[in-house]
């Protein structure tokens, strides 16, 4: 097969950036071409120019987000970034809990979830903290892949990886799936939604505004421009006092952003 050309390369990153806020950098074409390289094979096209053709051709839309799925990175783990779980435990919720005492419930939205490790965690951080408190910890998590928001949904993870989390909650919230694989409990799952959706949205219609939002290492993939009016949008989906978790390798445009600065990484909504 055909190596893929600057002209195709440009073709599938300016997509990309058009339609999902991902810049993918001249660098990227080696990725490009191996991530897509065996559907090409396995369908039968013959150029990358006739495989984008057929994409942009598919009204059933499934193409498109075999596609996508490919391209995207999915990278995370459990208890990635520490500090954070620790800042949203300690600080974040008392202050939630106090301000909340009447409807007793948190507006979570946990973006570009991946596999499910991170919304996981944070339900886990909730229940315990809420325990015996008849609090609604129901949360929002999303991603533009529709492959990975499958395996969120299913939480069924490695062994190795659960052995990283503490042991009180891999016997609370864990249970066996088989000899190499342990599932997450329904008492976790059934308050965390997962949808997909498309940071470049226009607008965040949401039912409410969020108290928290946890968007942590997605902006990395996308230019200052983007990230700004993604940003916006953010703000503009957050209550007043609200908070953003966003990754520790990404940094907002100070003058670009309303939001306040709290600690790395951590921005709050006055």
């Amino acid at each position: 097969m055909k190596e893929i050309t600057d002209a195709e390369f440009k073709k599938i990153r300016d997509y990309i950036k058009a339609h999902y806020g991902i810049n993918l950098g001249d660098e990227k074409k080696s990725l490009v071409y191996s991530r897509l390289r065996a559907t090409l094979v396995k369908e039968g096209f013959e150029s990358f120019t006739e495989y984008f053709d057929f994409i942009m051709r598919d009204k059933t839309e499934e193409s498109v987000i075999h596609f996508v799925d490919k391209i995207t990175t999915n990278h995370t783990f459990f208890m990635r970034e520490t500090d954070h779980f620790d800042y949203f435990r300690n600080t974040v919720l008392p202050y939630i809990e106090e301000t909340n005492k009447a409807k007793k419930e948190i507006c979570l939205w946990c973006a570009g979830c991946s596999s499910g490790e991170e919304s996981n965690t944070l339900q886990m951080i909730m229940l315990d903290y809420f325990e015996g408190k008849q609090w609604n910890t129901e949360m929002l998590a999303t991603d533009i892949s529709t492959n990975i928001l499958d395996r969120a949904v299913h939480s069924v993870y490695s062994a190795d990886k659960v052995a990283t989390l503490p042991e009180p909650w891999r016997r609370k919230y864990f249970r066996k799936f088989d000899d190499n694989s342990f599932a997450v409990v329904d008492a976790v799952k059934k308050n965390i939604t997962y949808r997909k959706f498309n940071l470049m949205e226009p607008n965040y219609t949401f039912r409410k505004k969020m108290q928290v939002i946890f968007c942590r290492n997605v902006m990395i993939y996308f230019d200052n421009e983007t990230r700004d009016q993604v940003v916006k949008r953010f703000y503009d989906a957050t209550e007043d006092g609200g908070y953003l978790f966003i990754g520790h390798s990404e940094s907002l445009t100070h003058s670009a952003t309303k939001y306040k600065y709290i600690m790395p990484a951590v921005y709050r909504k006055n």
